[in-house]
């Protein structure tokens, strides 16, 4: 391990492995540091992406654990709305392997050039006259101080560095969603199907998830919001009863448990010196909760804006901010505003409404998909939605 980078990442997740290998790849020195023994363990995430992974990588069969063709919704009342892979958008295309998927995200940034050390945990900031330049490590038992020109923080929600740049990186309580998950075998599922049930008793803000990982496994869980966690009422609570009576002779191989931000992003993801990507930027979906391609796409800019700033000889905030701004007007950025909306609207529906949105969807005829098509036509079988969601009318535009 060098003492000096022109970059350093800190975590070794999608976002940090894509930032590294852009960067690499534009010449110049990096080094990953990854707190974990190994890379892509232990997973806590549901795996699930869409389509536009291709924008990004092209997958290898071997990190593919299930090719998925539609989407099912179960509504509070039981009824279920299948959706066609049109319909269903980003809920259909592949459950990963996370643990080969990662690890393959790494050897790329390796191969392109990047250092990579895991069991290596970033202790605090080094912050000089309003800028940072690097970051204390623990690495093999001793502290030592590693110096850049950038840092880019990849650190996952929970998030630590930024905070010790003088970032607020605080997910409120009723926008964090906890999370619970059993890898489950010998359960009866249709493996080309993700499946969603919604509902107050069922998953109070939130949902609970199958995502096929093959014939008879999946990933099996739930995710509520952090105020309506209390004893007897937990996340695992919650899974536990789901799986009685869904999967009771369903074998769990593995448990992990985990939190996802459903709140806006940060207000700003760049700082002198510094870059923030992925969810410890708070990109993640704050409606479906999913991460990985918004980790992959933030990672990678950041990886390229930081290249192109080193060279150009400037890393402050108002040059940096070049990145913030992109991924903010993109398609990505523009996404996560609305369905931020649209989740501030869906946890306050009573399952009443739940079902009476959810059956109209069934109803819908649409040539062009989108959210925007999506609401409007939800909105002439709810007509009430207008009446008494202002918020609709920042959707429509």
């Amino acid at each position: 391990m060098n003492d000096h980078y022109d970059v350093l990442i800190i975590g070794g997740g999608p976002g940090g492995a894509m930032a590294g290998k852009a960067v690499a790849e534009a010449g110049l020195s990096c080094c990953i540091i990854e707190k974990r023994p190994a890379i892509g363990t232990p997973v806590r995430c549901a795996e699930g992406v869409g389509q536009e992974i291709y924008d990004f990588i092209d997958l290898d069969p071997k990190w593919v654990s299930a090719r998925i063709q539609s989407a099912e919704l179960v509504a509070p009342n039981g009824q279920v709305i299948e959706l066609s892979s049109e319909m269903a958008g980003n809920e259909v295309g592949y459950v990963l392997d996370r643990k080969m998927f990662d690890r393959e995200l790494i050897w790329r940034a390796a191969n392109a050039g990047s250092d990579v050390y895991v069991k290596t945990r970033a202790v605090d900031a080094i912050v000089e006259d309003g800028a940072v330049k690097g970051a204390r490590v623990e690495y093999a038992g001793e502290i030592r101080n590693i110096s850049a020109k950038i840092v880019i923080a990849a650190d996952g929600v929970e998030s630590k560095f930024a905070r010790w740049c003088g970032i607020d990186t605080t997910v409120p309580m009723n926008e964090l969603e906890t999370c619970v998950q059993y890898l489950m075998t010998d359960i009866d599922i249709d493996s080309s199907v993700n499946v969603f049930y919604l509902g107050n008793e069922m998953a109070p803000e939130g949902y609970v998830w199958i995502f096929p990982k093959g014939e008879r496994t999946a990933n099996v869980g739930i995710g509520i919001s952090g105020k309506k966690c209390k004893d007897g009422s937990r996340p695992k609570d919650y899974l536990d009863r789901f799986v009685q009576e869904k999967f009771p002779k369903g074998k769990i191989i593995e448990l992990i448990v985990g939190g996802v931000s459903a709140c806006r992003p940060l207000r700003s993801t760049v700082a002198n010196g510094l870059m923030i990507v992925g969810d410890a930027a708070r990109v993640s979906d704050p409606l479906t909760g999913g991460g990985i391609i918004n980790a992959m796409y933030t990672g990678k800019l950041a990886g390229e804006v930081a290249a192109e700033c080193i060279k150009e000889g400037n890393l402050t905030a108002a040059v940096l901010k070049k990145y913030d701004t992109i991924w903010r007007e993109s398609a990505m950025g523009k996404g996560i505003e609305r369905n931020y909306q649209i989740k501030e609207i869906m946890i306050r529906l009573s399952d009443q409404k739940m079902d009476s949105i959810l059956s109209s969807v069934q109803k819908m005829d649409l040539e062009v998909i989108g959210t925007k098509e999506i609401v409007r036509e939800l909105i002439k079988y709810n007509p009430w939605l207008l009446k008494e969601m202002s918020n609709l009318k920042k959707i429509l535009g």
